[in-house]
């Protein structure tokens, strides 16, 4: 029995595992401004502005795993 063959580009695994991180860190980022509202409502103006920080802060994560896939090609 032979060896199947792997054919492919090696960016893509490495951007899929890349992805896995800022995935995490943006489900972090909205259940962290979710329980921060629910605990103080009168709060949610505040929180929102720094719920969007983090999600550009961790989503910048991303474009740059897909960006070094690209380059490194």
């Amino acid at each position: 029995m032979a060896l199947a063959e792997v054919s492919g580009s090696l960016s893509a695994i490495g951007y899929g595992l890349a992805a896995i991180g800022p995935g995490i860190g943006v489900g972090i980022v909205f259940a962290s401004y979710i329980q921060a509202t629910a605990r103080q409502p009168e709060s949610a103006g505040l929180t929102r502005t720094y719920m969007f920080l983090g999600f550009a802060v961790v989503e910048a994560l991303a474009l740059l795993g897909i960006a070094f896939g690209f380059v490194f090609k």
